[in-house]
Parts: structure tokens; sequence; C-alpha cells
């Protein structure tokens, strides 16, 4: 035979082995076999994953029957669907038993989809979760045999209920973070079977049914998130099989139903943020593990035996009205402790010292007194104690040095006294101690350097003596460190390079020259050496501090020439009676607008946001080490850099002038002179980019310094800058355009020609703000604010807001930045400060520390904030004190409210300082530590509206 037949004849061969090859190895009927096919080439699944020469019970996200006959299962969740039209075919399998489209970017479920896959009775299982599912729910007709419905995590809306009442076999329905309104569904489906109903995060709204009681089988409810009102339902009881009860974060209020500990099988109670104003009832955690009912307004003392159930793992009643002592009988197996934040008072129980498991325990804002219980050194598993704002005396225990595990001490602003015991430092764990505002003595240990895992070193407004430790510079982690307001004397000791937040040593007795060696803290933003007996001239190397906006030297001896800082660093040197300022431009009795343009001192670095914008992102991971090490060398010479090479170019607006202007070349060629640099933060270089058409715009370019961004959702928030790019409000700073260049991203902005409302507050154009420009500022950011939370399209929320992101085109006219922040930000990958994650220092909602989810209500909280500078003229953040927490102690005497109001402007004239008084109410409500007491922006822009 020829070798041509020989080859013909194995073709042939192989060819019918092929044909048999799914027979041998697959019972699929050939109905089956060719929609699985067809259902690949629909999906486009050409990968091997879905090769369809293989058996189809062999791919990814396949199961099968015994034996292989049948497909019983499709798993599709993160396959990267978006077409929703190919889902029909799917319900062409009479057999599936489980369909998985999670993580998908689905954006509809069509009607045939619904109908086809209602007719399969066999199916059990229909997870559609996390996609972009919009519109109404449909009805589910068919689906007899449903057992489990998952549809959250969409931007589904509207209101639901008899579009389920066909579902009479579901046992579990998931419809959690939606946009569904109306009264809750709890009749779901008719049926008796329900198990599992999460309904959380959505617009439901009216009171919680007693009717939810015939649904006897239910082990888990919850409606958290939600507008719910009245009153917990006294049938709630009676679900004797419930073991996760989570109410949390609605308007509900009156008691909690006492019948609650009759139900055996409860685990976890939670209804925490709320308006509950009643009693704890006796016996409440009888069975419980985990027991919430914090953010509300209980009243009354804890019951003695509320603390004493063996099950109990996690107790928090903080921020109540709560009164009396704290329960001296407490379970050995409690890991969480909290109750700050109401009106405790009494002592500390020794009985702490059995809790050995005990983890967190936060006794905050009380009114407890006595001694610090040595005893509470033997609960050797504490990573958290949390004493402050009480009226403890005594001195700080030596046997808190056997807390081994301890990251968080919080003693401040108590009546403490004596020294620093030198066991404290053992605590090699210990990333947090605050003992300020207390009465300590004698020096600051040599051995504090032993605590290498510190980052944050609060001794300030004590009675401490002596020198800095030399040795503080080995503190490697060290981010703040606040000594202001004791006896310290000496020189300035090298300090650890990484500070970044604060470096404060003001009203001490430190003499001498300021140490040139300051210019080694690269990313510090504030330093405070004001109050103190500093001489000479004031460093010029101090001008090399590049992320350095604050800088405080009032009240020393200092002489000679003002170096000259950048324009967007806020420099106080009042009380130096031989400095010159030679660079001034602006005083504040001249005209704001012969002052220069100034810069944009922004903290927080948010262009991050671009790293989201697809597979290129990956390759700027790959290569930002090098880069970022290349960089910093380069600017430290001053030598210019080449010119970035754009990758991709997008622009993001629908406004032909900035289209028309925006250059994406020249912007490459303005980030590689380092002269057109406005501010450098630990996460972004920020430049003035003029375009050849003469149109200015600010461009942030990312710093890789800190892995704090969601490097996993590329191709999701490329969507979302395209979304935020699409708002149009006067008040709202959009993305313009974003480039990715091979090394790093950038963001552009309208540019704002007065900066920042924290550089003109508190800079050289602090005076030149009157009430007029302070009221239009702050009507203009409610408003920037009240449109961002009511986009139809669901509230956009803000990570940080402060004076310091809100830009002004004029000196009335504020632009609301950082829209794309939240977005971005991953707190779980955050290695620098809470600040970075969680908004600025003196912005913070108190309750961000417990839920760690941005809100509304906190957003409300930081905009109160930004009112209050605008009242006081004082920052956020002032020798170590919090704005907020200096204003609500002033204010409880309703007399001396005219002491808190910026007495400069107050005193313009009585129309003025009525208007402010009205501001400050308002500012007031905004602050309450209550979320449930803070307005709605949309209340809070009508009421500001009001005040004028």
């Amino acid at each position: 035979m020829t070798t041509r037949y020989v080859q013909q004849r194995t073709s042939i061969f192989l060819s019918f082995l092929f044909l048999l090859f799914p027979a041998v190895h697959s019972q699929l009927s050939s109905n089956q076999t060719s929609i699985m096919v067809n259902l690949s080439k629909f999906l486009d699944f050409s990968n091997s994953s879905w090769d369809a020469t293989r058996d189809p019970c062999s791919w990814k996200g396949v199961t099968c029957s015994s034996g292989n006959s049948s497909v019983t299962g499709l798993f599709l969740s993160m396959f990267g669907l978006s077409n929703s039209n190919s889902l029909a075919d799917v319900c062409k399998i009479e057999t599936l038993q489980s369909l998985d489209l999670s993580k998908n970017r689905l954006s509809s479920i069509p009607d045939d989809f619904v109908n086809d896959c209602g007719r399969i009775d066999g199916l059990k299982l229909l997870n559609i979760s996390q996609n972009k599912l919009v519109g109404p729910l449909p009805t589910f007709n068919g689906f007899v045999g449903l057992e489990f419905l998952d549809l959250s995590f969409n931007l589904l809306s509207g209101n639901v209920s008899p579009q389920l009442d066909g579902l009479l076999a579901l046992k579990s329905l998931n419809l959690s973070f939606n946009k569904f309104s109306g009264p809750l569904p709890v009749n779901v489906g008719k049926s008796l079977l329900l198990e599992s109903l999460q309904l959380s995060m959505n617009q439901f709204k009216g009171t919680i049914p007693q009717d939810i009681a015939n649904c006897q089988n239910l082990n888990e409810i919850d409606f958290s998130g939600n507008v719910l009102d009245g009153s917990i339902p006294s049938r709630i009881g009676h679900l004797t099989k419930l073991r996760l009860l989570i109410l949390s974060s609605n308007y509900l209020s009156g008691d909690i139903p006492a019948n609650i500990s009759n139900i055996p099988t409860l685990f976890r109670f939670a209804a925490n943020q709320n308006k509950f104003d009643g009693k704890i009832p006796s016996g409440i955690t009888r069975y419980l593990t985990l027991f919430d009912l914090s953010f509300n307004k209980l009243r009354g003392p804890i019951p003695a035996d509320i603390l004493s159930q063996s099950k109990l793992q996690l107790v928090d009643l903080s921020y109540n009205h709560l009164d009396g002592s704290i329960p001296s009988s407490i379970s050995a197996s409690l890991l969480r402790l909290r109750l700050g934040g109401n009106n405790l008072n009494g002592s500390i129980p020794s009985s702490f010292k059995t809790l050995e498991k005990l983890t967190y325990l936060e006794l905050d804002n009380n009114s407890l007194t006595g001694a610090i219980p040595p005893e509470l050194g033997s609960c050797h598993s504490l990573a958290l104690l949390n004493l402050a704002q009480n009226d403890l005396t005594g001195s700080v225990p030596s046997q808190l040095g056997n807390l081994n595990d301890l990251q968080v001490l919080k003693l401040q602003h108590n009546n403490l006294a004596g020294e620093i015991p030198s066991e404290i430092t053992r605590l090699q764990k210990l990333s947090t101690l605050n003992i300020s505002w207390n009465s300590l003595t004698g020096s600051i240990p040599s051995s504090i350097s032993n605590l290498q895992s510190l980052a944050h070193l609060n001794l300030q407004c004590n009675k401490l003596q002596g020198p800095i430790p030399a040795t503080v510079n080995s503190m490697n982690y060290l981010l703040e460190l606040q000594l202001g307001q004791n006896q310290l004397n000496g020189t300035i000791p090298l300090m650890p390079v990484k500070l970044q937040i604060s470096l404060n040593l003001s009203s001490n007795l430190f003499q001498g020259s300021i140490p040139g060696t300051l210019s080694r803290l690269k990313n510090l933003e504030v330093l405070d050496l004001s109050n103190n007996n500093f001489s000479g001239e004031i460093p010029s190397s101090l001008t090399e501090m590049e992320s350095l906006n604050q800088l405080i030297l009032s009240n020393n001896q200092l002489s000679g020439v003002i170096p000259g800082f950048k324009p967007y660093v806020s420099l106080s040197a009042r009380g130096n009676a031989g400095l010159i300022n030679k660079t001034a431009t602006i005083t504040p009795q001249e005209s704001p607008k012969k002052g220069k343009s100034v810069a944009v001192p922004v903290v927080l670095a948010v262009v991050a946001a671009v790293l989201a914008v697809g597979a290129v992102s990956i390759i700027v991971v790959s290569l930002s080490r090098r880069f970022l090490k290349v960089n910093n060398q380069q600017s430290q010479s001053g030598e210019e850099l080449p010119p970035p090479q754009v990758i991709d170019g997008i622009l993001l607006t629908t406004n032909g002038i900035h289209r028309s202007n925006i250059d994406f070349t020249k912007t490459m060629e303005t980030a590689a002179d380092p002269l057109n640099i406005e501010l450098k933060t630990r996460f972004s270089t920020y430049y003035k980019a003029t375009m050849p058409s003469g149109a200015r715009y600010f461009v942030k370019k990312l710093n890789w310094s800190d892995k704090i961004f969601q490097l996993g959702s590329h191709h999701k928030f490329g969507q979302e800058l395209e979304d935020l790019g699409k708002l149009s409000n006067s008040n709202v700073m959009t993305p313009l355009a974003y480039v990715l260049s091979m090394d790093s991203a950038y963001l552009f902005y309208e540019y704002a020609e007065k900066g920042t409302l924290f550089y003109v507050l508190h800079g050289k154009l602090g005076d030149a703000l009157d009430w007029a420009s302070r009221y239009s500022i702050a009507v203009g950011v409610a408003q920037g604010l009240t449109f961002l939370h009511g986009c139809t399209s669901g509230p956009i929320l803000l990570l940080d807001l402060s004076s310091q992101n809100i830009f002004l085109k004029s000196l009335k006219e504020p632009l609301v930045g950082d829209i794309e922040l939240h977005k971005v930000i991953d707190p779980t990958k955050s290695t620098g400060s809470l600040s970075t994650v969680a908004g600025s220092v003196g912005y913070i909602p108190p309750e961000y520390a417990y839920t760690m989810r941005v809100t509304m209500a906190g957003n409300v909280y930081s905009f109160g904030v930004v009112l209050l500078e605008l009242l006081t003229g004082k920052p956020a953040v002032s020798e170590g004190t919090e704005l907020a927490k200096w204003v609500s102690s002033k204010s409880k005497q309703q007399d001396k409210w005219d002491h808190i109001l910026d007495y400069n402007i107050s005193r313009t004239s009585p129309a003025v300082r009525g208007q402010m008084l009205a501001v400050l109410k308002i500012a007031l409500s905004c602050v309450s530590v209550s979320t449930e007491a803070r307005p709605k922006m949309k209340s809070v822009l009508r009421m500001i509206v009001n005040a004028r």
C-alpha cells in the first residue's frame, strides 16, 4: 500500500473514533449534547474549559448525574457573562437542578428565561447575585421545586411580593443589596418552608408585620440597612428555630421584646443603629453568643445577668444612655465587650481577671472612677483596651505589660498620675498607645523604642519632663508622634523617617535651633513646633518636605527670612518678632484677587481609581516598585524625567470645550517636569497642566506607596469612572479624562483657581473669607453632597470628606472632590494609618470604628465638621484635639455659644452672628454621636438655606 493510502485509511479511522468518542465517554443524550455545544458557542466559551470535542460533563462549571446521563448543574460564576439574551438556551436543559450565574455582568433577566426555566420542575437553586441587574423583580411563574433564590448585590428596584407568590417550595431568599422599596415581603411565596430571609441593604419601609411568626421554619432573618420603623413584633419569640436575627441600621423603636430570650436556638441578635429607647430586658442573652444593641437610646442599668451567660462571646451596648455600674458577673467565654459611650459609673470590676479569652474591651466615654484594676493584666488575650474619657485615677498599672497580644491601648482623657511604667514597652505587638490628657510625670522611658510595631504614640498634655529619647529614631513603623503640652526639653533627636500624620512638639521647653534633619521626613503632613523657645533661622531644608501641608512655628524666638515654602503649605509663624516674610504676596488686609493662584493640598491620593481600567494595570503594578525608586531618585536630584509613554488616553466628559482642550501628549510632557508639581503626598503627585489652548487642569498621578487599591476590579472601575464622568452638578468635581502610561495612571479635573478650602481658610487667605463667602461655601458643599446622595443610580458616598478635598473655583464656589475614592480604597490592604482608609483624622464618624462601613450618615458627620471649621476658623484637629469634640463640650452651655464662633466674623453685625448661631445648631446635629440623630443631607441643605 502506498503511503498516501495509509494516511487516508488512518484519517478515516481516527475520524470514526472521534465520532464515537462522545458515545463512549458520555451518556448524555444527543439533545443535551447539542444544547451544550450550542451554548458554548453562544456564550463564546471557545477556550479549553468548554471544548466541544470533549465530554460536556468534563467542562468547567458543569455537573452531571451519576453515569453522566444528564446535566444537573451549571456553575458559571465569574465567567464574564454580559449578554442576557444567551440565557434562554440554558433553560432547555430539562434536568437542570442548580444554575449559578453569579459574579458576572448581566443587566437583565429576559422574560423567556423566566418562563422557560419556570417549567423545569427539578430546578432547586437559582443564583444571579453580584451582577448588574436593573429594573423591577420579574414574576416567577412555575418554579415549583425552587428552594434557593439569590438575587443579591444588584440594582433591582420596586416593590416585592406578588412576583414570588408561586414559589411554594422556597427555603432561602436573598434580595440583599438592591434598591427594593415598599413593605417587607414576609409571606414570600406563601411558603411554610422558608428558612432564610435576607432582605438587607434595600429601601424597604414600614413595620415588621406580626405575620412573620407564621414562617415557623425560619432560622435566619436579616432586615438590616432598610427604612423600617415601629417596634419588633412581640410574636418574634414564637420562631423557635431562629438562629440569626439581624435588624441593624433601621428606625425601629420602643422596647426590646423580652420573649426573644425564649428562642433556644438564637445564636446572634443584632439591632444596633436604631431608636430603641426602653430598658434592656433581663435574661435577653440567655442563649445568645453574639449580642449587639449599640447606637440606640437604651436607658437604665445593665441587668446583672446580661454578661454572665455561658455562651456569650460578643456584647456591644456602646453609645446608648445606660447608667449604673458594670455587672461584676461576666462569662469566661466572652471575646469582645463594648460598653463605651454611655453614662456608666462606679469602678471597673476586678472580676475581669478571669476573662482569659477576652480580646476587645472598650469602656470609654463613661463616668467610671477609681483605679485601673491591675487584674486586667491577667486578660492575656487582650488585643484592644480602651478606657479613655472617664474619671479614672491612680497610676498606669505595670501589670498591663503582661498583655503580650495587646495592639491598641487608649487611656486618654482621665486623671491618671505617676510615671509611664517601663513594663508597657515590652508590648511588641502594640500599634497604638494613647495616654494623652492625663497628669503623667517623669520622663519618656528610653525603652519606648522597644515598641517596634508602634504606629501611633500620643502622650500630649501631661507633665512629662526631660528629653525625647534618642532611640525614638529606631521606631521604624511610627506614623504619628504627639508630645505637645508637656515640659520636655533638650534637643530634637533624629525622627523616624516614616512619620506621616503628625509630629507635634508644641508647648514644651525646647530651645536652640530647629534641626535641619527634620527635612528627612518626606512623608510628614503636619509639623507643630509652636510655643517653645526655638531660636535662629528656619532651616531652608524644610522646604524639601514634599508632603508637608501644615507648618506651625508660632510663638518662638525665630529670626531671619522665612524660606520659600510651596504655596500649598499652611504656615503659621506669628509671635516670632525677628521673622521676615519676603515671599508673601498677600496680607490679610489685601484683596484676595491680588494673590497668586494657590495649589491643592489634598491629603488622600485617590488617583488609584484608574488602576481599574483594564489589563494594562497589571503591567503597571509589576513595574511600580522599580519606577517609584527611579522616580524618587530623579525628583530629588532635580533632573527632568522623560515624558511617560501614553498607552491609553480616554475622555470621559461630553463637554466639547474640555474635549477639544485636553491634550494627552502635552499632559505627559507636563508630568515629566518637576517644576509643574503643585503638591506631592505619600500617594499622589499633583500637577498643574496648561494645555496648548491655555486651558488649565489639575492632573493627579498615582504614587505607588501603599497597597490600598482594589487591583482585582479593573474592568469594573473603568465603567465606574465613565459613570462618574457623566455626573453634572456645579458643586461636584467629576473626572474629565484619564490616561494610562507604562508606569502610572492619571486623572484630569477641572482647575480650581483658589485651591482648597483648607488652604484658603487656614492659610494666607483665611481672613479674606467673610461670612458671605463661608455661608456660600457651606450651601454649595451641601448642594453637592445632596446631589451625590440622591443619584438615581444609587447614592455616591465619600470615603473622605474634609476641607482638604473641597476645592474653590472662587471664594464662593466650592467643588466636592475625591468622589471616586470609595470605589478604589481597600481598607483590608492598607499598611498606613486609619485616616488612609476611613477619612481624614478629625472628620471620621465615631461609628466607623465599629461598623467599618461608609454611610450617608457618616458623610453628614464629616460635613458637620466642615461647617464647624467655617464657623470657628479652626482646623478639624488642633494640638491633638478634634474640633467636633471641642465644640460639643463647649456647647453644653448655650449661653457660651458665642465663644465657639470665629470672633473676627461674628462681631461684624448682629445679623451675621444670628446666622452663624443658626448654622452652629445645624452643625451640632450633624456631628451627633448617634447616627439616627443626624439629619439627611437633603434636610441639612434646607436648614442651611433657611438659616439666612
